[in-house]
């Protein structure tokens, strides 16, 4: 059975607010690519540079719908590199609101792709979070959260 998952959730603020806090790096980077931030915004052919340094290899965006993206997954030393394909997609609510739905998938069925596949289920279940507080409150969930924020190195970063 191949790994993947799907996580959502619902943010209280206008689906093109919404879709700006992914794609403008200004916004991405206040509350999810905080350290290293973010090299350009989320743009149909182009490869920006998350934390700095990880390349997202954006493949399509339709304004306030959808988000689709690959990016090298974690790999065991010695594996061989491959890329996840993560989609994201918008919809508007009847409330005003915007219902996020995160969809990744592409690791090889093993212990390794197991394994990245529930990292980054965790790391997006978070990005939402930390999306919520910032739209609805102004609040930077991340800041201090993780040991890589404090040691100066990405949090997400795929192991080479």
């Amino acid at each position: 059975m191949p790994f993947e998952f799907r996580v959502n959730g619902r943010i209280d603020r206008p689906v093109a607010q919404v879709f700006d806090a992914v794609v403008n790096p200004d916004q991405l980077s206040r509350y999810f690519v905080t350290l290293g931030g973010i090299s350009g915004p989320l743009v149909a052919g182009a490869t920006v540079k998350w934390w700095g340094r990880v390349p997202v290899q954006v493949e399509a965006v339709e304004q306030n719908e959808r988000i689709v993206f690959r990016w090298d997954a974690m790999v065991a030393k010695g594996e061989e590199p491959y890329q996840t394909r993560v989609e994201m997609c918008f919809q508007s609510l009847d409330d005003g609101a915007t219902m996020v739905t995160i969809a990744e998938k592409g690791w090889p069925e093993n212990g390794q792709g197991q394994k990245g596949s529930y990292v980054n289920c965790e790391g997006w279940s978070q990005m939402l979070a930390c999306m919520k507080a910032w739209l609805e409150y102004g609040i930077n969930l991340r800041q201090g959260y993780y040991l890589s924020e404090l040691s100066g190195k990405p949090a997400l970063e795929p192991q080479a």
